[in-house]
């Protein structure tokens, strides 16, 4: 037999199938393309396909997900005692059905309120996937495209390079892939700034390369949900509202800290002491970034959004979100992780979604919400299999809520857990913690310190252009700081370290313990600069006197 007769031109079948070279791999026909006598053909216990599949058929059923949901409550509980953890929320959602959707625990360490599934929590970054489905739904209605730029919408947008500026679009930011290093803006909003100056302050921030690169910005995906709302001549919180929150029903659900602030039953957040306790010692109120890490929400009312997005838009049988527009946001868009191995798997990032693909090949969509000051969440769904889970915590994170969500996904697949997740999870939060550590360990005191200047080297007003005016002033004899909004600024108190150096203890949602304030050219007069080490993150962080 002719080859050329059983195996078409490889370039003729690329052409036809409309993909280019670098499709070829998840091709199953063209990958391990071979010829077959028509005697061998034959001999095949099985039919062949007209074509590869498109995608990987379901693999569980009832009894399946049943099994793993019988075995969730005592996972839940195991993870609870393990950490002492106050409390949890937990809903699954499968083929349209909320099937599991219960609370654990105490919504505060040392009162008796339990948590339930109308329990709110703060949801941290759980909010992204939420506010891509937002912005999904005014794509869907053509108010704008994915690739609109968005200083369309926002005419005060502005990035540090002029090209970005102009061109940066929703789905550049909403995928981490403007250019915006990470944390960019986090740390003026720990130090109480709004919105309006955060963004109005990121073109200051430095760039990574547009497009090509993946750094995980909360303030840059904010500004995309600004944008969004913006087109629409409305508040972000108002958006949100009109076109999904009230549309499915989601009552206690909020992109307000006002709203969780007011809410009876809410989970207070908390962060461990040790020895399996637990304290409730911060607030977080996240308006500022709300669009990325602001909002509110019970495991009731977010069953209803997985209902939605596991029916591919529709919720009770209407279409709420445009299934393409929604689809959007569930396609990789920039490599979040990539492979380390040529037979490792790459990890992506879509709009709002982490995207990558299980042991099976099915697509897994998931986010995690983490606040340091002590809330810590997890969504995850399986679209192919149409089923979901969402796990809520009222505690900082340890890697709890994705070691819950993980469990029951491999329980039902394989019947019980193949992999000790919650250790597993444990020591991924554990090295985050760890490459956190400042590099200067400032309570470690040389033991023979050089003496401070006298005190009026170092007091004035130093100016400094992102995070705006620091005074340095004396009180009750020692050194003291102010930074912050005009009105309202944070007094830091200095202790001297070594020379022209003094220590203060960090604040807010990346606070690490103690930094540096680290005074130089100083000579016979005043210090003309200061550079607060813990601000200079990203090289902005040096104060110059002001004349």
């Amino acid at each position: 037999m002719n080859n050329g007769s059983v195996t078409p031109n490889r370039r003729t079948v690329l052409k036809a199938a409309g993909i280019g070279a670098a499709g070829v791999a998840s091709m199953p026909l063209l990958s391990a393309c071979t010829v077959e006598s028509a005697q061998q053909a034959s001999a095949r216990s099985a039919p062949l396909l007209p074509a590869p599949p498109g995608q990987v058929e379901p693999l569980l059923d009832r009894s399946k997900v049943d099994n793993a949901l019988g075995q969730l409550d005592g996972q839940i509980q195991g993870a609870m005692e393990h950490t002492g953890l106050p409390g949890v929320a937990v809903a699954v959602v499968y083929r349209d059905e909320v099937l599991y959707s219960k609370g654990f625990g105490v919504r505060e360490v040392g009162k008796p309120e339990k948590v339930g599934a109308d329990t709110v929590f703060q949801l941290a970054s759980v909010s992204k996937p939420l506010a891509s489905t937002v912005v999904a739904a005014l794509v869907g209605r053509e108010v704008f495209k994915w690739t609109d730029a968005v200083v369309r919408y926002n005419k005060n947008f502005a990035l540090k390079d002029d090209y970005v500026t102009r061109n940066a679009t929703f789905a550049d930011l909403l995928a981490h892939r403007s250019g915006l290093e990470t944390g960019s803006g986090d740390l003026l909003e720990d130090l109480g700034f709004d919105r309006g100056y955060i963004l109005g302050h990121l073109n200051q921030e430095p760039l990574d390369t547009f497009r090509s690169s993946y750094n995980y910005s909360n303030f840059g995906f904010t500004e995309a949900g600004q944008a969004a709302a913006d087109a629409m001549k409305m508040t972000w919180e108002d958006l949100a509202d009109e076109v999904l929150f009230r549309k499915l029903g989601m009552s206690a659900s909020s992109y307000r800290y006002s709203d969780y602030a007011k809410a009876a039953n809410k989970a207070i957040i908390h962060v461990p002491l040790g020895n399996k306790q637990w304290a409730a010692k911060y607030q977080r109120n996240a308006d500022a970034q709300a669009p990325a890490g602001g909002a509110s929400s019970s495991v009731r009312d977010l069953a209803q959004w997985l209902r939605l997005q596991l029916g591919n838009g529709s919720y009770e049988g209407q279409p709420v979100i445009d299934a393409a527009a929604l689809q959007t946001t569930r396609v990789p868009h920039a490599v979040s992780g990539p492979a380390s191995a040529p037979a490792a798997r790459s990890r992506f990032y879509g709009l709002g979604w982490n995207v990558s693909y299980d042991d099976q090949g099915r697509v897994q969509l998931g986010h995690s919400g983490a606040f340091n000051l002590g809330a810590a969440t997890a969504v995850s769904m399986l679209p192919g299999e149409q089923l979901g889970i969402v796990v809520l915590t009222n505690g900082r994170p340890q890697g709890i809520p994705e070691a819950i969500a993980a469990g029951f996904l491999d329980t039902a697949q394989h019947g019980s857990p193949t992999v000790d997740w919650l250790a597993f999870t444990a020591g991924v939060f554990k090295q985050i913690d760890e490459s956190e550590k400042p590099k200067v360990d400032y309570t470690k005191i040389p033991p023979n310190p050089v003496p401070a200047k006298a005190i009026s080297t170092y007091t004035g007003i130093y100016e400094n252009s992102y995070y705006g005016p620091l005074v340095v002033l004396e009180e009750g004899g020692k050194l003291t700081m102010r930074l912050g909004p005009t009105g309202s600024p944070t007094t830091f108190q200095l202790t001297h370290f070594n020379g022209d150096t003094f220590s203060f203890e960090s604040i807010g949602e990346n606070a690490n313990g103690l930094a540096g304030a680290l005074f130089a050219g100083v000579g016979g007069g005043s210090a003309p600069s200061v550079t607060l080490d813990f601000y200079d993150r990203t090289g902005l962080g040096t104060f110059t006197r002001a004349s």
